[in-house]
């Protein structure tokens, strides 16, 4: 765990040649990985989480689960706020903790100053006092992965973890996810028992006859034991991820379980009331994992909404298909998708019916759809006209009036004064204030000492050609300003 960009995963790709940074876009870890590897005789699983501060969730989720937790500082920065929150997260998991100082081989790396500025956040290490083990390494350069391996079964054994095999196989899902050719798919740790092939298992949300289980590489195994992950197919819809899920000896007793979950889901379907007056945008959102969505979604709940509503119609993993272009159809609402391919009818059915057109959009990086989103929003918006006032004129004779003209002489009392600028008249009631608003019109010319200027400031004296609906008197106050339409912001 750490803060994004501190190397939690090129460590992975370094401790085994995982290739996983390569696979993620942008370079960050945007869902839970389990990744096993044997060192010593000793199997050892890490679970990647994903360090920006919108996958709170997603790392509280991964340390459920964990036995020991690596917070992984880059030495050449500092303790950065995903670090604290995750050093939060593990001291309420309350399982032990491995520094691990990586990047190591960067010029500016100062192992002792982010001690330091751990201890100032009450984890001390061992090498300053404290009882926390921490370990020096550079993914990069793969150095010190052996000494952190070692610290992992040493921690480990202080720990005493035994495993239960006996009992009926259960676990937790950490990801999920639907696939083309393989429908429902879950990435699980199992925490008791044996997992096999032909299990019944649930969640609350799912029910599952395993039909095939896959290591963390994709290649088929036989079962799985405690602390391993596992790819486990054979649900008959996508489980909900952080669910706990059992083994049952019968179909009928898993499905009980399902059934009575369900019914307790029911009770707390909400219904989206839209406020009067205010504009809405509908959207349907499309992803490859549950836990993508879970963190768009929640990014999305924290957009502005004072003048736009953001409703979310429907959020589920999967491709785009005809059922979603028919609700975004019947809503007027866009199609946004996370890793979500288009299905080939979705193009057939928009070419039946050009009239009733979609908006369909798909990312690859979540913080660039949370932009569109937010662009979308602001679309809605009517451009707002800003006003800027820029100085003020005590009228102090009239020179020459004609028509809707006139030369005014003055003194600028603030700010400052150009050429073409708009003006508001306002009549002193009493001997001070700015007084009521007569009138408006705009500075034709400028001049002072019967030379034309552009631009007169404070103190400066001058003459103006006034032009507009007002016949300016002596003691007016005229107040310059600038408008701009701007579009509008939530």
């Amino acid at each position: 765990m750490g803060h994004v960009d501190h190397g939690k995963s090129s460590l992975l790709e370094a401790i085994k040649d995982f290739k996983i940074t390569s696979k993620e876009s942008g370079g960050i870890t945007q869902h839970i990985g389990a990744y096993e590897i044997e060192h010593n005789n000793h199997k050892i699983t890490f679970i990647d989480t994903p360090g920006h501060e919108a996958f709170s969730e997603m790392r509280s989720r991964g340390v459920k689960v964990a036995d020991i937790s690596l917070l992984v500082v880059d030495a050449a920065q500092s303790v950065q706020p995903q670090t604290k929150e995750a050093i939060t997260t593990i001291k309420k998991a309350g399982i032990p903790m491995i520094v691990v100082l990586n990047k190591m081989d960067m010029p500016k790396a100062d192992s002792q100053k982010i001690k330091g500025e751990l201890s100032k956040i009450d984890i001390l290490v061992e090498s300053m006092g404290g009882q926390i083990p921490s370990v020096e390494v550079s993914a990069k350069e793969k150095t010190g992965i052996n000494e952190l391996l070692e610290m992992i079964l040493l921690v480990a054994d202080l720990q005493d973890l035994k495993m239960d095999t006996k009992s009926l196989a259960q676990g937790l899902v950490i990801e999920s996810y639907m696939e083309a050719k393989k429908g429902p798919v879950a990435t699980v740790i199992v925490e008791k028992g044996i997992l096999r092939k032909k299990d019944i298992i649930a969640t609350d949300s799912a029910l599952a006859k395993v039909k095939s289980l896959e290591d963390f590489q994709g290649k088929p195994i036989a079962q799985v034991h405690p602390s391993q992950p596992a790819i486990v197919l054979g649900f008959e819809t996508v489980p909900g991820v952080s669910e706990k899920f059992k083994s049952y000896l019968t179909v009928e007793e898993a499905a009980a379980n399902v059934k009575k979950e369900a019914q307790k889901s029911k009770t707390k379907t909400t219904v989206l009331e839209t406020e009067p007056g205010k504009k809405v945008l509908n959207i349907i959102l499309k992803g490859d994992f549950l836990g993508s969505l879970e963190a768009i979604e929640g990014m999305l709940k924290n957009l502005p909404q004072d003048k736009v509503i953001l409703r979310i119609l429907k959020s589920e993993v999967g491709d785009v298909n005809e059922s979603d272009v028919k609700l975004a159809q019947t809503s007027k609402g866009q199609i946004i998708g996370f890793r979500a391919k288009i299905n080939p009818g979705v193009s057939k059915l928009l070419s039946k019916d050009n009239k009733k057109r979609v908006a369909i959009k798909t990312f690859d990086i979540i913080y660039e759809l949370i932009q569109e989103v937010r662009k979308e929003m602001e679309k809605s918006l009517e451009a707002e006209v800003v006003r800027q006032e820029l100085g003020k004129i005590k009228a102090l004779i009239i020179f020459f009036a004609q028509k809707n003209r006139q030369i005014v002489g003055g003194k600028i009392t603030e700010g400052e004064i150009k050429k073409g600028l708009k003006l508001e008249v306002f009549r002193p009631s009493t001997s001070s204030g700015q007084g009521e608003k007569v009138g408006a019109g705009r500075i034709i010319n400028l001049q002072r000492d019967k030379k034309d200027m552009e631009l007169l400031k404070k103190g400066d004296e001058c003459g103006i050609l006034f032009e507009g609906n007002v016949k300016v008197e002596k003691n007016d106050i005229l107040v310059a300003y600038t408008e701009e339409r701007q579009k509008g912001v939530l």
